[in-house]
């Protein structure tokens, strides 16, 4: 009788839904990460974000914890000693860490923060909880030694080797959808077969960074796991989503990561100031969804990082709309939308061609 009881029980516990558990990671000194008032990147979004959030009351069944400040022996997992001191040393003066980054005093405290945030969040996957955000993280232009576009510390990369030591995991996917290439991330991992870095942005040859051609696949025992599309201006929400569904999911159901970490920039919105993939709201929500699927299919481990957005106000809706689709609710926010077709043929050509380029390493 107590076999049977057993067994009935175990089945019971086999049969339950399972409790998805999220959480975000959150510190006021994010809104010190400000490069000016003439800067693109401005400091209040952070805040501005939670706010909307706590006023939709997206946040009751997420539990949210303090960002912790990394230390230098974190940050150096992924970036030379002389680097570091660099930024340190501009933290105390000011000055320019190049030539569309100016380094404001203290930047080096919460460019720490940040990433601290961006470790916890990741170390957090590993106690109870299946979906972590970081609002402040995503910041794939710096390298091991050198940085632009906004950037101090890769917090990508550090989280992937603070997992790597502490977890002892072994496959970790980036999924960046960011509208600019993160030449950092793939310099960092380029001859490396335990990252698969997954890059859509907007074509290097009509924006920032310039890098992230379709043929850049990695070299050495990294080849293949590199992946990037780059994308026409205008490309739209329509041709965005079937380039999406026709890429990610196979690549990441055949890698099979224990991780996913995924970059979810929304400068690819039509308003963006910066850029031109004229991306709707609706796109948004319908990403982090499927990446939501996606993750628990393959893993049930989602780091999620807000990435780059530079018209705050559609920047915050469109967050707004990515935690709806974590949260697998459906009153997110939507819009008109003009641009989804115009550029189909271009999307549809790109696709094809990194396809062939891959097809090598991947069956897609």
């Amino acid at each position: 009788m107590v076999f049977y009881q057993l067994i009935i029980s175990l089945i019971s516990k086999l049969s339950m839904p399972h409790n998805y558990m999220h959480t975000i990671v959150y510190h006021d000194d994010y809104n010190k990460y400000d490069l000016g008032i003439d800067h693109p990147l401005v400091g209040n979004k952070p805040k501005r974000t939670m706010d909307l959030l706590k006023e939709k009351n997206m946040l009751k069944d997420v539990k949210e914890f303090l960002a912790e400040k990394a230390t230098e022996k974190d940050i150096l997992r992924a970036h030379s000693q002389e680097y570091v001191n660099k930024v340190k040393t501009l933290s105390k003066t000011g000055g320019m860490l190049s030539a569309d980054t100016p380094a404001p005093i203290g930047i080096f405290e919460t460019a720490s923060i940040a990433t601290g945030g961006t470790i916890l969040a990741g170390d957090k996957l590993f106690d109870k909880y299946n979906c972590t955000i970081n609002p402040l993280g995503g910041f794939h232009h710096a390298g091991r030694a050198s940085s632009s576009g906004f950037c101090f510390f890769n917090d990508i990369a550090v989280v992937i080797e603070y997992l790597r030591e502490k977890h002892n995991i072994k496959r970790f996917s980036v999924v960046d959808l960011d509208v600019h290439h993160g030449n950092g991330t793939q310099d960092i991992y380029y001859r490396d077969s335990t990252v698969l870095n997954i890059s859509f942005h907007q074509d290097g040859r009509t924006l920032y960074p310039g890098t992230g051609a379709v043929d850049f696949i990695g070299k050495e025992k990294g080849e293949g796991y590199t992946v990037n599309l780059p994308l026409p201006p205008g490309t739209g929400t329509a041709s965005y989503l079937t380039a999406f569904n026709e890429i990610i999911p196979p690549i990441l159901e055949q890698f099979k990561p224990e991780i996913i970490i995924y970059q979810s920039g929304v400068d690819t919105h039509h308003t963006d100031p910066l850029a031109d993939l004229y991306l709707s709201y609706q796109a948004y929500f319908y990403l982090a969804n499927n990446m939501l699927k996606i993750s628990k299919d393959a893993c049930d481990k989602l780091l999620v990082l807000f990435g780059g957005g530079y018209n705050s106000d559609s920047s915050i809706v469109s967050y707004y709309n990515i935690m709806c689709g974590l949260l697998e609710l459906e009153h997110y926010a939507k819009e008109q939308d003009n641009f989804s077709h115009q550029k189909s043929n271009v999307v549809k050509n790109q696709v094809l061609k990194l396809k062939n380029v891959l097809k090598p390493h991947w069956a897609l």
